[in-house]
């Protein structure tokens, strides 16, 4: 994003996911459950680990999370990943959550979290992720 386009914020990276959060997807409150959202980002950062490491993976670690905005059951919730580094055995994505409310002209950001996978065989084993043609 440049100077020029703060004012219309977009996703970064790929939309990986695409879900709508039902009624059973909430607390007693009628809110969507942070955990039904961390669930989903972690489908999608493994769908794209999936992906880089041509195979089985692993999350073996997801950094902190603010959630900036609250989703509504019904909305379109879109996980849109980005590789920021991939490493021998892991790879580290970034993953935005955007919503659009069934009213909403604009999609607004819901929160981020950053991902770490690491490759592994069919015996659980770390091993190396394929070399990448970036």
């Amino acid at each position: 994003m440049t100077a020029l386009d703060d004012d219309k914020p977009t996703p970064r990276g790929e939309l990986t996911l695409q879900i709508v959060p039902l009624p059973s997807d909430t607390n007693p409150n009628g809110d969507v459950f942070a955990g039904w959202l961390v669930k989903q980002m972690d489908i999608a950062a493994a769908t794209m680990a999936g992906r880089i490491s041509q195979g089985r993976n692993a999350t073996v670690a997801m950094d902190r999370m603010e959630f900036l905005s609250p989703l509504r059951v019904g909305s379109q919730v879109g996980c849109y990943c980005e590789v920021v580094e991939i490493g021998r055995s892991s790879m580290k994505l970034r993953v935005e959550v955007w919503t659009r409310d069934r009213t909403a002209k604009h999609p607004r950001k819901v929160t981020e979290g950053m991902f770490v996978y690491v490759a592994i065989d069919e015996h659980g084993r770390i091993r190396e992720v394929p070399e990448q043609n970036l």
